[in-house]
């Protein structure tokens, strides 16, 4: 299926890690892996999910103000809980804690009444369903897939016929969600401890766009997903195709109590506009508490940078990756006619703001915003190199205190010259 539209002009989506282990605030499913919380401790955690201020309107009005066109909530993490009322398995919101609700309904319906993309997060891996550690990998990617009693079997015998049952399980949760919510995008996770074929994912992403044709899929699903995925830290280098760098907005993925180490709205802006600056989206991630609220820390970042997108929407919605490196000192997007270059500036400019290699004429440039014309002139240029741009530097008045944006208007298409000067 060709890429949807929708998903490369969002630029950005909100990624949020809700499940039992915001109870005592643990490393999600990773410490049930690591052994740092004990099986029935860590279950013990059902007992106290009561989602009981919970309020999926909030939360996309939250994520509309941040300028996100999308949300990606996990609805089965590793540890094989659900969130969703699901007629596979016990281990659900529904039934085993006091929440008692199918959450993800409530969250998909919020969604869409604000406009928004419904992602959904699943995990291939489910380190709680009795027949998942029943094969191993045929080439383990580590020694923790190969060794592992939640991944592999003890006696290192594969057993076939109870890989089957979980596929077959794997299959009816994903159904489900399909069916039931009609997500815009699926968001899988997991697929390091399998292969592809012993996933079975081209059969699995048959069967999701038989019967949702739109969905978009994730590059976890290996060969037949749409995006690329990279987490932490923006790339050096422009992924090839569609891509969405994942970002916790402090250092972890859920609510851990002792993490106070939330990144600033200016560091969420650089991180957000180096990112469609380069054809991606950012998947910025929240935690909620148990009860279903965020720290007020974090919704005072998705909201500065919600202001920021709000203030600066003709640079972020309706464009492409803008200049490649060494063209201006900062990221930059292209309007989708290619007539408008959007240079932003970090830091403010002293004096001026160098363009170099452009070989168009400029009509007009202007503060983002404020609406400012600014002065520009051209020195140098020799033959088919041409001279720099200079930009004057904006007032402080039109100085955006988190990132200036100046828009620079061309006559005709973007055109830049490329080469290595006369030799």
């Amino acid at each position: 299926m060709p890429m949807q539209p929708w998903f490369t002009d969002a630029k950005l989506g909100i990624f949020v890690h809700y499940g039992i282990y915001s109870v005592d605030g643990v490393p999600e499913s990773w410490s049930l892996y690591s052994g740092e919380v004990p099986r029935e401790q860590y279950m013990r955690q059902l007992d106290g999910f009561t989602a009981s201020a919970y309020d999926a309107g909030a939360w996309a009005r939250l994520f509309a103000r941040a300028g996100a066109k999308y949300a990606v909530l996990t609805a089965r993490h590793h540890d094989g809980f659900a969130l969703w009322d699901t007629g596979h398995g016990e281990l659900n919101a529904v039934r085993s804690t006091p929440a008692g609700r199918d959450l993800v309904a409530e969250y998909a319906g919020a969604l869409r009444e604000q406009g928004l993309k419904v992602g959904l997060y699943y995990s291939h891996s489910d380190w709680s369903h009795p027949d998942y550690a029943s094969v191993t990998h045929p080439e383990p990617p580590n020694d923790s897939v190969a060794t592992h009693p939640l991944v592999t079997p003890a006696d290192g015998v594969d057993d076939p016929r109870a890989w089957s049952r979980f596929l077959a399980y794997r299959d009816a949760q994903v159904g489900e969600l399909v069916s039931r919510f009609r997500p815009d995008l699926l968001w899988f996770d997991g697929e390091w401890e399998r292969s592809e074929e012993q996933w079975g994912l081209r059969a699995l992403s048959e069967r999701i766009l038989d019967a949702n044709p739109g969905t978009v899929l994730n590059a976890r699903m290996l060969s037949y997903g749409d995006y690329a995925t990279p987490e932490q830290g923006v790339p050096l280098r422009q992924p090839s195709g569609p891509w969405e760098l994942c970002l916790t907005v402090n250092e972890s993925w859920g609510f851990q109590p002792q993490d106070r180490a939330h990144k600033s709205v200016r560091q969420l802006v650089r991180y957000f506009a180096e990112t469609i600056g380069m054809g991606g989206n950012l998947l910025l991630a929240v935690g909620p508490r148990e009860d279903g609220t965020f720290l007020p820390e974090q919704v005072e970042r998705l909201e500065g940078l919600g202001d920021w997108i709000a203030k600066h929407s003709e640079a972020v919605h309706a464009t492409v990756a803008g200049l490649p490196a060494g063209h201006h000192y900062g990221p930059s997007t292209l309007s989708a006619d290619g007539r408008t270059l959007y240079l932003v500036c970090f830091d403010p400019p002293l004096e001026a703001v160098s363009l170099r290699g452009l070989r168009n004429k400029v009509r007009r440039v202007s503060v983002v915003g404020s609406g400012t014309t600014l002065g520009h002139r051209i020195t140098g240029g020799l033959g088919e190199v041409p001279g720099v741009l200079w930009i004057d530097a904006p007032a402080p008045a039109d100085v955006d205190g988190r990132a200036t944006v100046l828009a620079v208007e061309l006559e005709g298409e973007l055109d830049l010259y490329r080469g290595a000067g006369r030799d």
